[in-house]
């Protein structure tokens, strides 16, 4: 390789039971965009760390040599000093903040002690026009979406003189727009000379703006690709992560479908800070026994508020409608009550609505459904125990133990545990918002069986998703909603990328 930035040589990271990384190297070409993708839990976010400093020299065994010469970073600071900076999945912004706070924090711009505010407030606007962001450097960070957060992001980095910009999953959380944005930033640094190091699971991405891809799996190197000489497509990543062909993206599946299980009639929400200003309106689905129906919608159609209100009126303010299952109306105005009605919702937001990341597993199972293993009012260990390793075996989580932490888990493995929590409660009826965001293809097949099964099983599905082909390959029906509005009920063998984004951009019903 000429001129390369960074070389990593035999890097190897032990955790306590667990070796993350065995002899990994990675090198990476001045000025270019370096992708490294893997599933989830083969190390791609752990090799980061011990490049910038999170995980510091002598935790791990190995050399890192940048810019030609050798690095034994003891914290993030000095892997920033030398111009290598990390932008974290989980971004790390103070939503009390302002923007211009937050792009200085730890490097304020002072003299003699004292910040010049004056001076930080006209830099900030250099580096944010540099993005590409249009705000008010006084704007707090809660009140900007998380596409202009990794913006500020960014401009923060390029305030710390980057010479060397790793992203871990940058577009996950974005819609198509910011998405686009944010590759063509990342397209525009690289044209003015900085290397930037991605990581991601959406792999057209990839493939689009990546010069090198190197492949992990299992905490060891795989293969580099070389993108600039074509023949490099997805197909060809996924073999290389999985080690082995994906011949069909989806499990073949039949449904057996029953009778009608659920009903949402004439459903609409209210804002929660402005009940008069209608999210969703009234709204009507059915969902039968064995079948899987998904329910599309652009960004703000008002797919996660539906579900969320349904769910224990746990978003809005209900202005009116009927919930009927098995033909009968039932109560669920709070959480407990949708629980026992045989509702289960698992959340688009696993980290911060789905689980408490200091549980263990064991505890995350068994949170929502603590009465069946509660025996007078105390919680039986051995059987939360029992019923928690039924779940990791069944599911196939990737963990050592029911009593290791959930926040320890990759992505998947955590979507499983939450997966795994609803299904301890034993529901009728599953919405699953988003089940596959931020994991890879090798876990979202895993998903998608344990999704057929449910079906199978009698249960009633809901699967809320960004992603059409996902709901293509998935359901048996799809709705549209537009603005609040269900617009279509699309059966599978009429449904098509082009049919549902067509109702998904009208305003009223077919």
């Amino acid at each position: 390789m000429s001129d390369p930035i960074l070389s990593m040589r035999s890097i190897t990271k032990v955790f306590p039971g667990v070796k993350a990384l065995s002899d990994v190297s990675l090198e990476v070409a001045r000025g270019e965009i370096h992708a490294i993708c893997g599933e989830n839990g083969a190390g791609k976010s752990t090799l980061m760390k011990v490049l910038s400093g999170v995980y510091p020299y002598g935790s791990y065994t190995g050399d890192i040599h940048f810019e030609g010469r050798t690095c034994e970073f003891k914290g993030i600071r000095e892997s920033e000093s030398a111009g290598i900076v990390i932008i974290h999945q989980e971004l790390a912004l103070i939503p009390e903040l302002s923007i211009l706070e937050n792009l200085f924090l730890g490097n304020e711009q002072s003299r003699g002690g004292v910040i010049n505010w004056y001076a930080a407030r006209q830099r900030a606007l250099e580096l944010l026009a540099r993005v590409g962001l249009r705000e008010d450097p006084d704007t707090p960070i809660r009140a900007i979406g998380i596409g202009k957060q990794q913006l500020v992001e960014i401009a923060k980095a390029l305030a710390k003189d980057v010479k060397l910009l790793i992203l871990d999953e940058p577009t996950a959380a974005l819609n198509d727009t910011d998405s686009r944005h944010l590759l063509d930033l990342l397209l525009g640094l690289k044209a003015k000379g900085i290397t930037s190091i991605m990581i991601s699971h959406k792999l057209g991405e990839i493939e689009e703006i990546a010069d090198s891809i190197t492949i992990i799996r299992d905490g060891r190197t795989i293969e580099t690709l070389d993108v600039r000489r074509g023949e490099i497509n997805e197909d060809r990543i996924i073999r290389g992560m999985v080690g082995r062909d994906l011949d069909h993206r989806f499990p073949p599946h039949e449904p057996s479908i029953g009778d009608t299980l659920l009903e949402i009639r004439d459903w609409s929400v209210g804002h929660p800070e402005d009940a008069g200003r209608l999210v969703v309106k009234g709204a009507s689905l059915t969902i039968r026994r064995g079948e899987i129906v998904g329910l599309a919608g652009l960004m703000g159609a008002g797919r996660t508020e539906l579900a969320r209100s349904v769910f224990g009126q746990s978003y809005g303010h209900k202005v009116g409608g009927e919930l009927v299952k098995e033909g009968r109306t039932v109560k669920a105005n709070t959480v407990q009550q949708a629980i026992d009605a045989g509702l289960a919702y698992v959340t688009e937001d696993r980290k911060s609505l789905g689980l408490n990341l200091l549980d263990s597993v064991k505890v995350s199972i068994t949170a929502a459904g603590l009465k069946k293993i509660r025996r007078r009012g105390v919680v039986d260990e051995r059987a939360e125990v029992v019923a928690a390793n039924r779940y990791r075996k069944s599911m196939n989580i990737k963990t050592p133990s029911v009593e290791s932490g959930v926040g320890k888990l990759s992505g998947g493995n955590q979507q499983k545990v939450v997966l795994g929590k609803w299904m301890f409660t034993e529901p009728d009826v599953l919405i699953l918002d988003e089940p596959t965001r931020g994991i890879d293809v090798g876990a979202k097949y895993e998903i998608y069986e344990i999704i057929n099964q449910l079906a199978d099983s009698g249960r009633g599905v809901l699967v809320i998703s960004s992603e059409l082909p996902e709901l293509l390959g998935l359901c048996d029906r799809i709705y549209t909603l537009s603005a609040g509005v269900i617009t279509a009920d699309v059966p599978r063998e009429r449904a098509d990328q082009e049919t549902l984004m067509r109702y998904m951009t009208q305003r009223k019903a077919d």
